[in-house]
């Protein structure tokens, strides 16, 4: 016997199902042996029989019964024989109800073809019935001897157009009964699929059939967080999918990050594990501690969480999920594997105690031969050995799982502040305050009695407000721990307070212990974070992980990351813009965590912000050009040139974004197309969505100012910056760079850069002008001391020596068109001797601590910058008086 023959005989030994059908149906000996080495799919379900002559359910029945028999005798002997895997099993046997279905739907309406079609009262069109298969038919998993769960829906009232009319509502009701008589009923010759309905709106108690409208009233209203988990993998197997995603979407994603489901979740677990203890079903590996219910349970919970902002989760496949969330590292790729190889163990072995006697279960045999059967089938030698590996898959879930859904321990007593919190308003608690190294316990006990009393919190939900309650005793236990913990309080109540009434992120501190530590650290160090973090509460999900909080940013796979979420939009130019801010936002909060982990240089941290933003830049132009009607290229050639603190590399945390737009197409509508694209950049960069803001930017540098053209040819720029653009011009193009877009562009730009600052300029005049420009300034900017911007001997100072000296050097220098930084620019000026070296070395030192005084001032939200040592002032009023023979005016 060939050695793939040999598991016909061994699997007619291991399942006693397989053994009867085989004797009973001799036939069917002679079909498996000649197809065993092919997996059964749909070409050959279609060939089975000839499904198009059939006019009647009951003729139908005999013959969808035979082929589920074909079907089970093969994949019982190619599993257990060792010729296939477990993604061909829940493949194939998902593929067979799909296909008795949309079998069977037809079929059954010619029974009903008395009454005519059902029409639409406000289309007018012959409508069709939904289909949808839920559950693990939904994800294409069903195991071999399941149940399959479905919801009915009908796309709109109305009445069918025969001699005998019904409403469309009676039509489908009894289609439906017919659908499920065809698959349900026992008959001679067996069962096709249990049929479930019990998930459709309102259970057992429901209509059979429900119109779309009907559907979308109810989960808008009535729809409850279990079935939100059940929505996740529904999947339409006959009708339009179309008519009913928009709404059923919405219900299972969120937008926002939706840490409630842990809770509901929680509860729903709870429930299925009292009800294993009251029925004593410990071994049921599927609802019982560490069984396939846990595992299904981890991989859906991130789904309700994150799927709303991340739609690559909205996926129906368990297995499927757990790739994505190890390639976000929202889980580990370890974690995923050992859960996976779980999974599979216990899918594996759910079939195969249903393939002994095609039974619905998931419970571990009582007998020694069903055991033995059992272990052999798994590849075991004996019971034993084979419990031991499954309970240590077992243990792994329970772990896993824990980890996750922080499971709670019975009775574990309150948060020793809680009753501080409780009773603020009616006892003094400043001494206990005091004790925990508040400085002002009156003023801190004052602002928790306030907060206590506000409408705000007296407002919340009953849900809202007891996590808030439970919030309250670990928080002021944290911040009382910081050196400035009245400050680091206030701060992190203000943001608790202005997202009160979201109770996802309630949810999330409180799920997260560590996150609160964390935020209290970020506060204490930075009023601009608590600000930031107010302003965009979601990046509260940044905290939970300290690995990626604190990871330095991998610019070529966080690029990737944001074109498959933009991708992932599907053309909505909203969701789009959104999908850019919620990026940008994360980003930068990291990095502003890192720089206060002291993980940056100050230079660094701008490059960092700098990529960041050519990034976003380059996203953006992307994606903007895809919402240009009549475009005339895939890719156009168009390219974003930054100016200033962009273009020296030195952006802040909320600095603008100086820009101008540059193209090379000879396309007669080119102008137009590409002002349209400039225009469309700017609305999508700075419009105020749900998501906030990305970047004000300003364009006035572009030729002509404010009243030239948005977009100019590279010749057009080339032209004017030699014939027409201003000195203050020549200076802006010292610190100017190719961002993004067209690297040919980008290649043009710098050649027209270096030709213009590498002109021969008489030095007297120059050093005039640039003078002249200084003092222009003064005007509107008076030097004061506490100004290290505008002080003279302060930054500008800086910024108009180095472009002086490239103006009037880069010919002779080429090192000075180098675009560096203004601290190299001043070492390579000083190396060529163009300046003193020390005054140099004195400058460089001064820039980089009034870059540091700024940034400092940014990160305390403060308007004022401390005072910079005079040295420094002086140091750089001496190096101009070097540069320009005097001293700066005053």
């Amino acid at each position: 016997m060939p050695a793939n023959l040999a598991a016909i005989p061994a699997a007619r030994t291991f399942s006693y199902y397989l053994e009867r059908q085989l004797a009973a149906h001799p036939e069917q000996l002679a079909l498996l042996e000649s197809r065993l080495h092919h997996p059964f799919d749909l070409q050959e379900m279609q060939a089975f029989s000839d499904w198009d002559s059939m006019d009647s359910v009951e003729v139908l029945q005999p013959c969808l019964r035979k082929l589920r028999s074909a079907v089970m005798a093969r994949l019982i002997a190619r599993d257990v024989g060792g010729l296939t895997d477990l993604d061909e099993v829940v493949r194939t046997i998902s593929l067979l109800a799909d296909f008795a279905i949309n079998t069977t739907l037809p079929i059954a309406r010619r029974s009903l073809a008395h009454f005519g079609d059902p029409i639409g009262e406000d289309s007018g069109e012959v409508q069709e019935m939904i289909v949808v298969g839920m559950g693990k038919l939904g994800g294409h998993e069903l195991n071999v001897s399941s149940d399959i769960d479905l919801i009915f829906l009908y796309p709109e009232g109305g009445d069918t157009n025969g001699s005998r009319k019904l409403a469309n509502h009676e039509y489908f009701t009894r289609l439906g009964k017919l659908l499920i008589g065809a698959l349900n009923d026992i008959t001679f010759d067996g069962q096709v699929f249990r049929v479930d309905m019990r998930l459709r709106p309102y259970g057992d108690s429901g209509p059979l059939v429900m119109s779309l409208a009907a559907l979308e009233n109810y989960l808008l209203t009535q729809g409850r967080e279990w079935e939100r988990y059940a929505w996740i993998k529904a999947r339409v197997i006959a009708g339009d999918a179309s008519q009913m995603e928009p709404f059923t979407r919405p219900f299972v994603y969120r937008k926002y990050l939706d840490y409630g489901a842990y809770g509901a979740m929680r509860e729903l677990h709870a429930q299925i594990r009292r009800e294993v203890a009251r029925r004593d079903m410990a071994e049921n590996i599927k609802l019982g501690p560490g069984g396939i219910r846990e595992v299904e349970f981890i991989a859906q919970v991130f789904q309700l969480i994150r799927g709303g902002r991340e739609r690559r989760l909205q996926l129906k496949s368990t297995r499927d999920t757990y790739a994505v969330l190890a390639e976000l590292r929202l889980l580990e790729p370890d974690t995923v594997a050992e859960l996976l190889q779980a999974y599979t163990f216990l899918r594996n072995l759910e079939h195969r105690l249903q393939y002994l006697d095609d039974q619905q279960t998931q419970s571990l045999p009582t007998s020694d031969d069903n055991r033995q059967r059992i272990a052999g089938s798994m590849g075991f030698a004996d019971w034993q050995s084979f419990l031991d590996e499954l309970n240590q898959h077992r243990r792994k879930v329970t772990r896993h799982f824990e980890q996750v859904f922080f499971l709670p321990t019975e009775g574990a007593p309150a948060h020793p502040l809680t009753g501080l919190w409780r009773d603020i308003a009616d006892t003094d608690a400043c001494g206990q305050l005091a004790a925990l190294g508040y400085l002002d316990a009156e003023a801190i006990q004052q602002q928790l009695r306030s907060l206590q009393a506000s409408q705000r919190y007296q407002q919340l939900p009953d849900g809202s407000r007891k996590k808030m309650d439970a919030l309250m005793g670990p928080l002021i236990e944290v911040a009382g721990g910081f050196e400035n913990p009245d400050t680091t309080l206030s701060r992190v109540l203000t943001l608790i307070e202005a997202i009160s009434r979201r109770a996802s992120y309630l949810a999330l501190l409180q799920e997260y212990p560590q996150t609160l530590q964390r935020l209290a650290s970020l506060c204490s160090a930075s009023a601009w974070v608590s600000v930031y973090l107010t302003q965009h509460p979601i990046l509260l999900d940044e905290l939970l992980d300290a690995r990626v909080l604190y990871a330095s940013p991998d610019w070529p796979q966080l690029a990737a990351q944001l074109q498959q979420q933009l991708e992932d939009c599907q053309g909505d130019v909203e969701a789009k813009m959104d999908t850019l801010r919620h990026f940008q936002h994360a980003q930068t909060f990291r990095l502003v965590a890192q720089d206060l982990a002291g993980m940056w240089t100050l230079e660094a941290l701008s490059d960092e912000l700098s990529r960041l933003a050519d990034l976003v830049l380059d996203a953006t132009i992307q994606h903007a050009w895809l919402d240009i009607p009549k475009r005339h290229r895939a890719v156009p050639l168009f390219a974003a040139i930054g100016y200033g603190k962009l273009g020296g590399k030195e952006l802040g945390y909320a600095s603008d974004l100086d820009v101008i737009f540059l193209y090379d197409d000879e396309d007669q509508d080119a102008a137009e197309l590409y002002s349209r694209l400039a225009r469309k950049i700017t609305t999508w960069l700075t419009s105020t969505t749900s998501a906030g803001v990305l970047y004000d930017i300003d364009l006035r540098l572009r030729p002509n100012g404010s009243s030239g053209l948005l977009v100019s040819t590279t010749e057009a720029f080339r032209h004017y910056q030699h014939h027409d653009a201003w000195l203050w011009e020549h200076q802006a193009l010292t610190r100017a760079r190719f961002v993004c877009g067209d690297a040919a562009i980008g290649q043009r730009f710098e050649e027209i850069r270096q030709e213009v600052l590498s002109l021969p300029r008489e030095l007297p005049a120059l050093a005039a002008e640039v003078i002249s420009m200084r003092n222009k300034m003064l005007e509107t900017h008076p030097a004061r001391e506490d100004d290290v911007k505008h002080a003279r001997g302060g930054i500008v100072d800086v910024e108009f020596i180095v472009q002086y000296l490239i103006l009037a050097h880069a010919h002779q220098v080429p090192g000075l068109l180098a675009n560096s930084g203004n601290i190299a620019l001043l070492a390579t000026a000083a190396e060529a001797g163009l300046i003193p070296a020390q005054l140099a070395n004195q400058a460089r030192d001064a820039y980089r601590s009034y870059r540091r005084l700024q940034h400092a001032s940014r990160l305390n939200d403060s308007s004022k910058v401390s005072h910079a040592p005079l040295e420094h002032y002086q140091h750089v009023q001496a190096l101009w008086q070097a540069v320009f023979g005097a001293p700066p005016a005053p």
